[in-house]
């Protein structure tokens, strides 16, 4: 991580319901209509190699997450996206307000 303030916070939202044919790239490319766009994360299922349909995408700024959550409807794919703010629950790897050092 990196030494002193330099940090930067990672505003999240949750995303359910990624059609199986999306990957990362689409995700990130279609968020960064609403801000700049820090990270996305997908998980794979390792038996059967698809990702789980549900992933975090991070903005870098507040105004980004703002955005992405006043619009009334994602659709990727032709898939109706279900977008929620994700908040802190004290549950490792789920909070909306990360500080990252060195993750791309």
């Amino acid at each position: 991580m990196a030494a002193g303030g330099s940090s930067r916070r990672v505003f999240e939202i949750f995303v359910a319901r990624v059609p199986w044919t999306a990957a990362a790239n689409d995700l990130r490319e279609y968020f960064a209509q609403f801000g700049t766009v820090r990270k996305c994360l997908l998980p794979f299922d390792k038996e059967t190699g698809f990702h789980k349909s549900f992933c975090w995408v991070g903005f870098s700024t507040e105004e980004g997450l703002k955005n992405a959550l006043q619009k009334d409807s994602h659709i990727l794919e032709g898939v109706k996206l279900e977008v929620k703010h994700q908040r802190s629950r004290g549950i490792p790897g789920q909070h909306s307000e990360r500080r990252i050092g060195d993750i791309s």
